[in-house]
């Protein structure tokens, strides 16, 4: 009996000490690295975001200067955004301007580092692209691990995860979900939805007004969505309206998608601005759109 009561007291404790530890989990923050497109505006670094869950950094994209952008966030206080600590990411689709900084987070990191090889998720084609930057940097590897750097043996490695959609990745911090986007003729593009201990998170990547975004959200805490202006001068040629209604969403299209998600806050992330300012993309969506919502620069914490 005495041998029972210590068992059940210990239950009783482990018990009480899971619920202590999930109510001291750490908010979940959602920080925009960088907002840019392929437009060489030096206050908007390459599109990419971190959901930052327990100290643990979860990548969306990889633009240019995804590592620098990381150490500028860290240099706010964000730490899990250390550049050793950059561990994985998931990839919306294969366009340059969300990829040219992938050969940066598999290299750097090591070189400062890291010792686990990087975990990368995306669409078909990931496998190749990867395979193809590992060769680019064969005498940079050998360099370094055989020269007087000695560096380790793993930690520019990758291991890489060509997803379909559902459910592509859960630890103890977050379950992720892909789900497919329409991106103009890519065969492959997808948004994420990372559901934490706390908030339900929703990034669009590039896409074109989809439904999937809509179902992805319902209600969820934060959604991320590009959008374009219209307004541009070159968007008065027949060709880039196509290639723009094929490709993105407009302030007006942005505005019904975030009345049916009913998001508890919408992000506008990754725009393309057209050369205006920004105030003009800005007064635009205020008139589509009337909840909580924010246009992000980069660094901006959500």
């Amino acid at each position: 009996m005495k041998k029972f009561l210590l068992v059940l007291v210990a239950a009783i404790a482990s018990c009480g000490s899971g619920f202590a530890e999930d109510h001291a989990a750490a908010p979940t923050r959602v920080v925009v690295l960088g907002t840019g497109n392929p437009s060489a505006d030096p206050e908007r670094w390459g599109p990419a975001v971190a959901v930052v869950v327990n100290d643990r950094a979860y990548l969306i994209d990889c633009g240019p200067g995804v590592v620098r952008r990381a150490a500028a966030a860290e240099k706010k206080g964000i730490t899990a955004l250390k550049a050793r600590e950059l561990k994985i990411v998931f990839i919306t689709h294969l366009h340059s301007d969300h990829t040219l900084g992938y050969p940066d987070l598999i290299f750097s990191p090591w070189v400062l580092g890291r010792k686990e090889a990087l975990e990368a998720y995306g669409p078909r084609g990931l496998k190749n692209m990867t395979s193809h930057i590992e060769k680019a940097w064969t005498e940079d590897v050998r360099i370094r691990r055989q020269g007087l750097e000695q560096a380790n043996a793993t930690g520019y490695k990758v291991n890489v995860h060509e997803i379909q959609p559902g459910v592509v990745y859960r630890d103890e911090n977050v379950t992720v979900t892909a789900f497919p986007v329409k991106h103009g003729i890519w065969k492959e593009a997808y948004g994420y939805k990372f559901e934490t201990h706390d908030r339900k998170i929703v990034i669009s990547g590039d896409t074109s007004p989809t439904d999937e975004v809509v179902k992805a959200c319902d209600g969820c805490d934060v959604l991320l969505h590009e959008v374009f202006n219209p307004h541009g001068d070159e968007l008065q040629d027949e060709h880039w309206k196509e290639y723009f209604a094929t490709f993105h969403t407009s302030p007006a299209e942005l505005g019904e998608i975030a009345r049916r998600a009913r998001p508890k806050l919408l992000v506008v992330y990754h725009q393309v601005l057209e050369r205006l300012p920004e105030a003009d993309l800005v007064e635009q969506i205020k008139k589509e759109y009337s909840g909580n919502w924010v246009s992000a620069r980069d660094l901006g914490v959500y």
